[in-house]
């Protein structure tokens, strides 16, 4: 008996002296919780409806004493011009300039009609989601979409009677050209006013000179209405529907402003990146849900698109996990020890994995597995708190 208790102190010590240290490693838990997947890139505020007062005829251009960024009200006197004469061709071409501002002007006042009855749907889809959510037959989720697209066909409409003051103010220019070019008075001059209230975005002819028909002279941006523009490439495109939530940041202010997609453009576009590499890339439009605060026209933000959550998702350190024959696995912390296991994962982002199987919350695994690692192999934590 004596001699086995000495053998195995002899072996103990054995042990001790020759066995190989432990593998130092990085530990991190499995945990439970919030869990995000998205689409990152730069973009910037635009107005969602700009308005560029042109020439309708050739003329002398009086100086434009509106600068960038002045506000002005609808009618406002913004240039004036004037109207050189007119040969029998250029008389013509202003007819026919008139003809199609009016043509304009009808299709502007249909799109009024259409966004009208879409906005009456949207309001009656509403009060019909509101009933059915007091009586539980559908979850408050439906609620909240009703009440998001009655806001959009809200601006919608709001968009859609913008348009028609634009399109019946190009008809009164176009119908005053006309009408200077023919008039023998003295007093031949054509004042151009502004089609809607809002800002000047641009004063593209500021000094006194002699204009083609059709040069633009100010554009005006709306800013009751402002949407956010993000190139994003063509096979990040594919993923993210009207409806996904995006999150702007990096936009100067100490919070996260959100917005909701609208439209993912159907066509795409050849962008040169900064490494030279020709990418296709698809612009995604969306509407702010939060108040722009300071932004305005060309400012650029921060966007995050997400196009998955889960608010409970099992999730883990992706630095953890690794390729085995095509199967993803990590290494477990098992007390001093470091054991192999297959799991599988769902979705992942940059930081973070969703595992669907194989763990569970509260479980430690190995971050950073190296070729050292092997199944059973021994380990102590790298940051000194002791083995977990």
């Amino acid at each position: 008996m004596g001699a086995l208790a000495a053998a195995a102190l002899l072996f103990a010590l054995l042990w001790m002296l020759f066995a190989p240290d432990p593998i130092r490693v990085e530990l991190a838990t499995v945990t439970q919780g919030p869990m995000q997947v998205t689409v990152d890139n730069q973009g910037q505020v635009r107005a969602h409806d700009k308005y560029v007062v042109a020439a309708p005829v050739a003329a002398g251009l009086l100086r434009v004493e509106l600068h960038d960024g002045d506000p002005v009200q609808r009618g406002q006197l913004v240039a004036t011009l004037d109207p050189l004469p007119m040969d029998a061709r250029q008389r013509q071409e202003a007819v026919a300039r008139l003809d199609a501002a009016r043509a304009l002007s009808r299709e502007a006042a249909l799109r009024v009609q259409r966004a009208d009855t879409d906005l009456q749907l949207a309001v009656n889809e509403r009060a019909r989601v509101e009933r059915l959510v007091a009586d539980r037959f559908v979850s408050p989720q439906a609620l909240d979409k009703a009440v998001s697209a009655e806001s959009a066909a809200r601006a919608e409409r709001a968009a859609a009677k913008s348009r028609e003051q634009a399109a019946q103010a190009d008809v009164r220019a176009a119908d005053a050209a006309l009408l200077s070019a023919d008039s023998s008075g003295e007093d031949r001059t054509l004042a151009l006013s502004s089609p809607v209230g809002g800002y000047v975005l641009k004063v593209h002819e500021k000094s006194a000179r002699t204009v083609a028909a059709g040069t633009p002279l100010v554009t005006i941006g709306d800013p009751a209405r402002y949407e956010i523009v993000v190139d994003v490439l063509s096979t990040d495109a594919v993923k993210v529907k009207p409806g996904n939530t995006m999150l702007l940041e990096g936009w100067g202010g100490g919070k996260t402003l959100r917005a909701r997609v609208r439209l993912v453009e159907p066509v795409a576009f050849t962008k040169v990146s900064a490494l030279g590499v020709e990418e296709q890339r698809v612009n995604v439009i969306a509407d702010p849900v939060d108040e722009l605060g300071p932004l305005g026209d060309g400012y650029r933000i921060e966007a995050r698109i997400v196009i998955w959550s889960d608010d409970k998702a099992v999730k883990v350190a992706g630095s953890s996990l690794f390729r085995v024959d095509g199967a993803w696995h990590v290494f477990v912390a098992d007390g001093n020890h470091a054991r192999e296991r297959e799991v599988q994962v769902g979705q992942r982002n940059q930081d973070e994995a969703q595992i669907l199987s194989g763990l569970k919350p509260g479980m430690t695994v190995v971050r950073y597995p190296n070729n050292q690692l092997a199944d059973g192999a021994r380990i102590a934590a790298a940051n000194g708190e002791g083995k977990r």
